[in-house]
């Protein structure tokens, strides 16, 4: 049993949740940003690294959330049920003031209903991509939350179509990443010389993405150094166990390769790179803002894409969010069968061989969009709920 926190005083209780290390960035910028209004505020939940150093107290571990795909999910569900009626059971009992679900939808959504039905102000912090599939999920928000923060304008044009109250407060992000970047200082932390061509590769943060990216943008990076044998690859990891997996595809598939592998540094990284090939996810957002060109190469396993396939509807044009911003092609995006290191190649290449102004000035334009303070936007419209109750 969770231990109860109900105290009858006046200091503010937040129940909130990360699911994943994106999620726990924006938890620790939210609770710096409502810590900075109201210091009388306790937070509690299930928090990362991040969030727990600024006082959140975790009852899970997050990593026990940080699952995605059909099957990979399947050996944990038992214990994500679990995980779900115990913390449901522990604000139930021990309401706080209002509950905030950080992404991570499909636990989330189902912590918040039960939480908004016992009375409980909800708060859902980054949309679920109702928007490309599954719209009919927009009434089940709606069911569960009091209000949706939104981090893209067009996910609240989603949402105000369908008369779900939803606040567009930015991208953190955009807030924490300079308009204007130095490259020749990131090279210079990197060790890499001005006169460089850089190419970044940045695999994906989770194992199952490692596993299924690892071959095709290895063997890319493989026939680009064939043709540029200036070209140096960074590949930054976000722990030892992903740079291990990757190394023992590259081992196998290209030794004679010269990786520079860093450790976390994924910024440096980006900013080092006259092109990025990464998976989909912020990371290509990130990429934008760092104003640099990059290639979009997605695959999911085939029997997960199979179902999905099957059973959902994905009504968008794209999938990475340097394009769904824009509604056009601005980058190139390779999914599933598309996804071949002949095709990232000839879609790579002129990236680190000619100028790419024009693509760089309109990247400056959607970082610029998207910069509003979105932790202090987020962090007023949670207190406001509270404030004003329930929308």
């Amino acid at each position: 049993m969770l231990e109860n926190t109900n105290v009858n005083n006046k200091v503010l209780r937040i129940g909130i949740i990360a699911g994943e290390h994106s999620g726990d960035i924006l938890g620790a910028g939210l609770i710096k940003a409502i810590k900075a209004i109201n210091p009388n505020v306790q937070f509690e939940g299930i928090a990362g690294p991040r969030m727990k150093a600024l006082g959140c107290h975790s009852y899970f571990a997050m990593e026990e959330l940080a699952v995605m795909g059909i099957f990979e999910v399947l050996p944990k569900l038992k214990r994500l049920l679990n995980i779900k009626k115990e913390i449901v059971q522990h604000f139930v009992n021990n309401p706080p003031d209002v509950f905030i679900g950080i992404d991570a939808p499909d636990f989330n959504l189902r912590v918040e209903k039960p939480l908004k039905e016992a009375g409980i102000k909800t708060v859902q912090y980054v949309s679920p991509s109702v928007w490309a599939w599954r719209k009919k999920r927009i009434f089940k928000i709606a069911d569960a939350t009091n209000l949706v923060l939104a981090l893209l304008p067009f996910e609240k044009a989603f949402y105000d179509e369908h008369q779900v109250p939803c606040k567009f407060v930015g991208h953190t992000l955009a807030d924490e990443l300079p308009l204007v970047v130095d490259q020749d200082e990131a090279r210079n932390k990197l060790g890499l010389s001005q006169t460089d061509k850089v190419l970044a590769l940045l695999p994906g943060s989770r194992g199952s993405e490692v596993k299924v990216l690892s071959e095709p943008y290895i063997q890319s990076a493989k026939l680009l150094k064939k043709k540029i044998p200036e070209l140096k690859i960074v590949v930054p990891f976000v722990n030892d166990k992903r740079k291990t997996e990757f190394c023992d595809f590259a081992q196998k598939l290209a030794p004679e390769l010269d990786f520079i592998m860093l450790n976390g540094q994924s910024r440096e990284a980006m900013q080092a790179a006259d092109a990025i090939l990464l998976a989909s996810g912020t990371a290509t957002l990130e990429a934008m803002f760092f104003k640099k060109p990059m290639v979009v190469g997605y695959r999911l396993k085939p029997l997960t894409y199979h179902l999905l396939n099957t059973f959902f509807t994905f009504d968008i044009k794209y999938f990475s969010l340097p394009n769904l911003l824009a509604d056009d092609a601005l980058v190139p995006e390779l999914f599933q069968a598309q996804l071949t290191a002949d095709n990232l190649v000839e879609k790579l290449e002129p990236y680190l061989l000619e100028d790419q102004t024009k693509l760089k000035k309109t990247f400056m334009k959607m970082h610029e969009t998207l910069r509003l303070d979105a932790s202090n936007e987020a962090a007023k419209a949670v207190l406001e709920l509270i404030k004003q109750g329930a929308y």
